[in-house]
């Protein structure tokens, strides 16, 4: 009875201690920015320039503004939570095949830009990268589009209550970090742990503009069921295309399906 009763303390210990090891380690379990850029986009055969950001509480951030020669649109990239601006290469180049200019930049921590990341300062970011665009570019709001792919789709709806884009697209991205992290650790109770919220659900529901859903069922990092209920909860007019491949290189394996997709649903609303 004892050595059952002490597996019992040890096994409440135990649990215990994963408990606050997540707790304490979050930021390292939802961000892996690195610092070496690998590349830029001349690499690729795409002119552009290299902007600083400043933001609101006076960081710098890297970014590159990547013109097209007849736009008919301007695009915010929110890139994903690894690596950094200079892994997006092929992002950028279907973006300029398909008349885009872009402006993509590096979340703070990430890459070449200052500070540490965080939820709040994310959406600090996303704001500078918008005050440069309208302000410094004198660039229409009716031109801007907003795109963010994974932990990006969840900074860029948060952008979207904010300030209104012509367009907001959303690829393969969570509900909520508490949701998707209930799915993945399904033995914690991490909708109480949970320090980061990136509620893209809730932001979704005060939107008006159209929005587009890119989601993969192979996607092996977050659930179809959450590209599919973010469609749901969207307000008209809204659209879901459904590509295939994981969840990092969906919009390569899927070629012109993803490009066209994309491309329909400018065409309808880029008038």
């Amino acid at each position: 009875m004892h050595s059952f009763c002490t597996t019992i303390l040890w096994g409440i210990g135990g649990y215990g201690l994963i408990l606050m090891l997540v707790y304490l380690m979050q930021s390292h379990l939802l961000y892996f920015p690195t610092k070496e850029k690998i590349s830029t986009p001349s690499h690729v055969g795409l002119a552009y320039e290299a902007v600083t950001l400043r933001t609101e509480d006076n960081l710098t951030l890297d970014s590159w503004f990547v013109p097209h020669s007849k736009p008919r649109g301007v695009v915010i990239f929110f890139h994903g939570n690894a690596g950094n601006m200079s892994h997006r290469l092929d992002t950028l180049t279907i973006f300029n095949q398909l008349g885009l200019s872009t402006l993509i930049f590096d979340y703070r921590g990430y890459g070449a830009s200052e500070g540490e990341i965080s939820e709040k300062g994310s959406y600090k970011d996303a704001r500078a990268a918008w005050n440069f665009l309208t302000e410094q570019r004198n660039i229409r709001p009716s031109k801007i589009i907003f795109i963010g792919r994974s932990l990006g789709g969840a900074v860029a709806s948060q952008l979207a209550t904010v300030h209104t884009p012509k367009v907001l697209i959303i690829e393969s991205s969570f509900t909520s970090v508490p949701k998707l992290a209930a799915a993945i650790y399904p033995f914690l109770p991490v909708r109480w742990l949970s320090r980061f919220q990136y509620d893209s659900e809730n932001n979704l529901k005060q939107l008006n503009c159209p929005i587009l859903v890119i989601h993969s069922p192979n996607d092996e990092i977050i659930p179809f069921e959450h590209g599919q209920r973010l469609h749901n909860t969207a307000n008209q007019p809204k659209k879901f295309l459904v590509i295939r491949g994981g969840h990092n290189d969906g919009f390569i394996t899927s070629g012109d399906a993803y490009r066209r997709g994309i491309d329909e649903f400018l065409n309808e609303f880029l008038k």
